[in-house]
C-alpha cells in the first residue's frame, strides 16, 4: 500500500490546517493510499544551527536533541509522498514549521537526497492574505528535493479564521479535493514507473551561512 505523510505545521491539532489536510487525505484514502499526519506545530522545534554534522556523519540524522525530527525524517523517507500544511503567520509559514522544514530537508539533502522522486504537495490556510507567499515557501522545499508536484485547478489556499471555518470556503474545499485526486493519480503513475526513474546528477553543494 502506498503511503503519504502529512505534516501539520499548525499549533492547533484540530484547526483549519488540520481540516485542509483532511480534505486532501480523504481523496487519497478513497484511492487506497494511507495517510499519516505528523503534528509539528504544537511541538518545540528549534532552527538549524548550521553545525554541518548531518553532512559529516551521513547517518540521516540531525544532532539537535529534544524533538521528533529524526523519526519524522525516516517516516518521510519510507513514504511515497508528503503533504505539507501550514497556517499563515505574518504573510508566510509559521516559525515552528520553518524550523522543522529547514532541518528535515537539509538532512535529507546532505544524505543523498532522501526525498528525491517522491510526490510532494503543499496546502495553506489563511484568514485574509499572505497565502500565496506561504504556499511558495513550502513548494520551494519540494522543488529543491526533486519531488514530483501535483497541481489543482487554483492555488492551494483555503480561507477561514476560527477552527473549521475553512470548510465554509466552498471554492477552497473544491481546490483541496482536486489536489487530493491529482496527487493520488500522480502517486500511482510514479509508482508504476519507479523502476524507470532517472538517476541523479552530481548535486550542487549546499552551504549554510556560518
Amino acid at each position: 500500500m502506498m503511503k503519504v505523510v502529512a505534516i501539520n505545521g499548525s499549533p492547533k491539532k484540530k484547526g483549519n490546517t488540520a481540516h485542509a489536510i483532511q480534505l486532501v487525505a480523504n481523496e487519497l484514502e478513497k484511492e487506497g493510499i494511507e495517510v499519516e499526519v505528523i503534528q509539528v506545530g504544537s511541538q518545540a522545534y528549534t532552527g538549524c544551527t548550521a553545525c554541518g554534522a548531518c553532512a559529516k556523519n551521513k547517518d540521516e540524522k540531525c544532532t539537535i536533541k529534544g524533538d521528533d525530527l529524526n523519526k519524522a525524517i525516516q517516516k518521510i523517507k519510507e513514504a511515497d509522498g508528503i503533504l505539507l500544511g501550514s497556517p499563515v503567520y505574518f504573510a508566510d509559514i509559521n516559525g515552528t514549521m520553518k524550523s522543522f522544514l529547514d532541518r528535515a530537508f537539509y538532512v535529507a539533502s546532505a544524505n543523498g537526497k532522501l526525498f528525491r522522486h517522491k510526490v510532494g504537495a503543499s496546502i495553506v490556510t489563511v484568514r485574509r492574505t499572505g497565502g500565496t507567499q506561504a504556499l511558495q515557501t513550502m513548494n520551494q522545499y519540494l522543488q529543491f528535493s526533486e519531488m514530483f508536484m501535483p497541481s489543482s485547478n487554483y492555488w492551494h489556499i483555503l480561507h477561514g479564521n476560527t477552527p473549521g471555518e475553512v470548510l465554509k470556503d466552498e471554492e477552497g474545499v473544491q481546490i483541496a479535493r482536486v489536489l487530493g485526486k491529482n496527487m493520488a493519480f500522480l502517486l500511482k503513475a510514479v509508482h508504476a514507473k519507479k523502476d524507470e526513474l532517472p538517476e541523479g546528477e552530481p548535486k550542487v553543494k549546499m552551504n549554510l551561512v556560518r
